[in-house]
C-alpha cells in the first residue's frame, strides 16, 4: 500500500499543528462534550482556553455541552441531558422531558512522543445522581492523517463488561459498582466517590481519518456500553457496537457532525467553539508619539494641557501632577490599554518630549478608586538612550510602594504635607462624572423548567464627590427573556433568598440594579478599606464595608466583608420586603504563579442565613480573558434541596478583542445549574481585590511580552 504523507507527517512527535482548527483531527467534541470521537472520548485536549458549546441528539438522548480547557492538561465540562421518554413527574414539572446535569474532568497524564501514544484519566457524570457516571483511561495516537484511540471504560463506557477489574485484585471492593443513586444524595449534587473505577470494565476506541478535503473528517469507534443497563430502565436496542460518523467544519469554529450509533440510530450534533486566550482584533490606536533627540530648553508648560496630552497618549487618566526633587509625579489611573507598561511607554514620550531637562525621573502613582497602589519609577536617561524602542525604555523600569497612606481629612491640594519636599502642580476636578451602557444575561439552566434566560440593556452612570467618594447607579431594560416558565421551585426550607428571580423579571421591564454610595480609605501601605450602602444589587439593599490586607507582588491577600442587607420588593423600585440578614465572609486570594491561576476561598454567612465556604479556581490569559469555576458547602444540609451544594462556572471576555480600539474592561457571562437559596452571596458591585489589581507585579511584568503594543 501506498501511503502519501499528508501536511501534518512530520508531527509524528505528537504536536499539533498551530494552525489546526478546534475541529479538525483529533480536536471534534464527542456526543457528551469534551474531546472525543462519538459515545467515547480521547486522550486529546484542545489548546489551553478553548471554550466549546456543543448539542448531540442521539434518541432518547439530547445533550447540552459545555467544555472548558483551563489548563494543558486539564478539560472541565458540563452537560445538560434531556431525556425524552422519560418526565420529571407532573408534580415537579408537568409533562417536561426529564433533566439530568453532569459535571466532568479529563487529566492528561502523559503528552504523546513520536513513539509513545498520549495518556489521559478522566471522570465523566462524576457528582449528583450519576445516571451517566463513568471513569476511564485512554491513550490516543496520531499516525500520519489517521488518530487513533484505545481505552478502557468503568461504569456507563463500560457497561459491556468484557474485563474483569483488575483492581479487585487489591480489593474485593473493586469488583462490584454501587447502582446508580446509592451514591449521590437523593437530591443529586454530591460527588459519586464509592463508585469510582468500580465493577467490570469495557474496551472502547475508534479512529479518525483527515480526509483529503480539509474541512471533513470521518470516524469509527467501538463502543463500550451495550444499552443493557440504561438509567431509568430505558434500555435501548443495540445492532452493532461499531459507531460511524463525520465531522465538517464550516468555519473556524462552527462543526456540523452526523453518524450512526448502536447500528440503529442517527445522531445529528453542532459545535461552536472559540480560543478565549486568542481572541483579539486588529488595533486603530494613534500610534505613540515619536521620542525627540533633546528635551525642551523652556521651562514653560502648561500643567492642563500635558495632562490632557498624557491621557489622550496613554490612556492614564491624571489625578493630579506633583514635582519632588527633580521627579515629575503623575497620579492616576490607567484607563485604556490592559497593560500598564505599555500605557507608561507612551506616557513618557509625552513628558521627556515637553519637559525640560531639569526632570531625570517620571514616576506613576497608580490609583484606582482613590487608593493609592503602586509606584513605578523611570528613569529619563535611560528612556531617552533607549530611543524609540519603549520596550528597552522600560528596561530599567522599578516599582516600589505606594507612599504614606492617605490621611482622612486630607486636603483638596491632595494632602500634599504627607510628602516631604513634593509639590501639587495640578489636581484634576473635572472628571466627575462617567456613564455608559452594555449588555447583560442572567441564564438559570438545568433545572425542570429547561433554560432559562434574560437579555437586557444596562445603563450605568457615576459621580465622583472627591478622590475616595462616589455615587454610581445602574438601571436594567429588559430585551427579552422566557422567566415566565419559571415554575419550579425546590424543596429546600431555607429563606427563599434566590429563588423569588422569575418574579425579579417578571414584573418589571426597566429596574434599578444598582444605587449605592461608596467610600475608600486607606489605611496603611498594605491595608485598604471600603463602605457602601444604598441599592446593592437587583434583590437587595443596604450598608457593608470590606477590609483587605494586599501587600504589593505578595501571591497571598486577605479581606474580611460584613453586610447588613434587606431584601426588595420584586419592582426593583425603592421598596423593601420584611426579610433581612446579616451576610459576609472572610477571603483567602492565592495568586498561585501557575499559568496565572487565582484561588481564593471564602468562610462566612450566606443570604439564608446559612455558614459554609466557597471555593472559586480561575485561570487567566494575557488578551485579558478568564475561565473559572466554583462551589459553595454550607451547613443547610436536607434543608439545602436539590442540588445539594451550590456550583457554577464563568468566563470573562476583554472587550478590546472585539474593537478596533483598546480597553480594559470585561464583559463576564456565568452558568448556573439552578437558582438556589443555599449558598447564595451577596453580589457587591465593586470588590477591593479588583480595585487593588496593580498590586500584582505578574501582569506589569507580563506587558514586556505583549506582542500586540508599540
Amino acid at each position: 500500500m501506498l501511503l502519501i504523507p499528508s501536511a501534518h507527517a512530520g508531527l509524528l512527535d505528537g504536536e499539533q499543528p498551530v494552525e489546526s482548527r478546534l475541529s479538525g483531527l483529533g480536536h471534534g467534541q464527542s456526543d457528551f462534550g469534551g474531546v472525543g470521537l462519538m459515545q467515547t472520548p480521547t486522550a486529546r485536549m484542545q489548546r489551553a482556553g478553548s471554550l466549546a458549546f456543543s448539542y448531540t441528539d442521539v434518541s432518547p438522548y439530547r445533550r447540552y455541552n459545555v467544555s472548558l480547557q483551563p489548563l494543558e492538561w486539564l478539560e472541565a465540562g458540563f452537560r445538560y441531558t434531556e431525556v425524552t421518554n422519560r418526565l420529571y413527574g407532573e408534580a415537579i414539572a408537568g409533562d417536561r422531558d426529564y433533566l439530568d446535569k453532569g459535571v466532568d474532568a479529563k487529566i492528561s497524564l502523559w503528552e504523546e512522543s513520536r513513539y509513545l501514544p498520549a495518556i489521559a484519566v478522566g471522570l465523566r457524570d462524576m457528582g449528583g445522581t450519576s445516571l451517566f457516571g463513568s471513569e476511564y483511561l485512554v491513550a490516543s495516537k496520531r499516525w500520519y492523517d489517521f488518530d487513533f484511540t484505545l481505552g478502557l471504560g468503568w461504569g456507563y463506557l463500560g457497561a459491556r463488561g468484557d474485563l474483569n477489574n483488575p483492581l479487585g485484585w487489591a480489593s474485593s471492593n473493586y469488583n462490584d459498582r454501587p447502582g446508580r443513586g446509592e451514591t449521590g444524595g437523593d437530591q443529586g449534587g454530591e460527588f459519586s466517590l464509592d463508585s469510582l473505577f468500580k465493577g467490570q470494565m469495557g474496551i472502547f476506541g475508534g479512529v479518525e481519518w483527515q480526509t483529503p478535503w480539509q474541512p471533513l473528517v470521518l470516524m469509527a469507534e467501538l463502543d463500550g456500553n451495550d444499552y443493557q443497563s440504561e438509567p431509568q430502565s430505558n434500555d435501548q436496542e443495540q445492532d452493532s457496537p461499531i459507531n460511524l460518523g463525520a465531522r465538517l467544519s464550516v468555519t473556524d469554529n462552527l462543526t456540523l457532525k452526523a453518524g450512526w450509533e448502536r447500528g440503529n440510530t442517527a445522531m445529528l450534533g453542532v459545535t461552536f467553539g472559540v480560543d478565549l486566550a486568542g481572541l483579539s482584533q486588529a488595533k486603530l490606536d494613534a500610534p505613540p508619539e515619536q521620542l525627540v533627540a533633546k528635551a525642551p530648553l523652556s521651562n514653560q508648560v502648561s500643567w492642563p494641557e500635558l495632562s490632557r496630552e498624557i491621557q489622550a497618549q496613554s490612556g492614564i487618566r491624571v489625578d493630579s501632577l506633583s514635582r519632588e526633587g527633580t521627579a515629575l509625579i503623575v497620579s492616576g489611573e490607567s484607563t485604556r490599554f490592559r497593560s500598564t507598561a505599555q500605557a507608561e511607554g507612551r506616557a513618557n514620550r509625552v513628558l521627556h518630549n515637553r519637559l525640560d531637562d531639569y526632570f531625570e525621573n517620571f514616576h506613576y502613582r497608580l490609583r484606582s478608586g482613590g487608593l493609592d497602589t503602586r509606584e513605578d519609577v523611570h528613569s529619563r536617561a535611560d528612556i531617552a538612550k533607549a530611543g524609540h524602542d519603549v520596550r528597552q525604555q522600560l528596561r530599567y523600569t522599578h516599582s516600589v510602594y505606594a507612599l504614606a497612606a492617605t490621611e482622612p481629612n486630607d486636603s483638596k491640594a491632595e494632602g500634599a504635607a504627607r510628602y516631604s519636599g513634593e509639590k501639587v502642580l495640578l489636581e484634576n476636578t473635572n472628571d466627575r462624572w462617567s456613564a455608559g451602557f452594555s449588555p447583560g444575561l442572567n441564564q438559570n439552566i438545568g433545572g425542570p423548567d429547561g433554560y432559562l434566560y434574560q437579555a437586557y440593556l444596562k445603563g450605568s452612570a457615576a459621580w465622583r464627590t472627591d478622590r475616595h467618594g462616589w455615587l454610581s447607579g445602574s438601571a436594567q431594560l429588559t430585551l427579552f427573556d422566557n422567566f415566565d416558565q419559571f415554575d419550579y421551585i425546590s424543596d429546600s426550607k431555607l429563606p427563599r433568598v434566590r429563588s423569588y428571580i422569575g418574579r425579579y423579571i417578571e414584573e418589571t421591564d426597566i429596574g434599578i440594579d444598582n444605587l449605592q454610595y461608596t467610600r475608600t480609605h486607606q489605611f496603611g501601605r498594605n491595608w485598604y478599606g471600603m463602605a457602601y450602602g444604598g441599592i446593592l444589587e437587583m434583590m437587595y439593599a443596604g450598608v457593608g464595608g470590606e477590609v483587605l490586607y494586599r501587600p504589593l507582588g505578595s501571591p497571598l491577600a486577605y479581606g474580611v466583608d460584613i453586610n447588613w442587607v434587606k431584601q426588595r420588593e420584586f419592582d426593583q423600585q425603592f421598596g423593601l420586603r420584611d426579610y433581612s440578614t446579616t451576610t459576609g465572609h472572610a477571603s483567602v486570594y492565592w495568586d498561585t504563579g501557575y499559568k496565572d491561576v487565582l484561588a481564593k476561598v471564602s468562610l462566612g454567612r450566606y443570604l439564608a442565613e446559612d455558614i459554609g465556604m466557597t471555593f472559586d479556581v480561575s485561570r487567566g490569559f494575557a488578551n485579558g480573558a478568564r475561565m473559572g469555576a466554583w462551589a459553595t458547602f454550607t451547613d443547610a444540609g436536607d434543608d439545602f434541596g436539590e442540588g445539594s451544594f451550590d456550583k457554577g462556572f464563568y468566563i470573562m471576555l476583554p472587550l478590546d478583542a472585539f474593537f478596533v480600539h483598546s480597553s480594559r474592561d470585561n464583559i463576564g457571562l456565568a452558568w448556573s445549574p439552578l437558582t438556589r437559596d443555599g449558598g447564595a452571596r451577596l453580589n457587591r458591585k465593586y470588590s477591593l481585590y479588583d480595585m487593588t489589581s496593580y498590586r500584582d507585579m505578574d501582569e506589569y511584568w507580563q506587558g514586556f511580552e505583549s506582542k500586540v503594543w508599540k
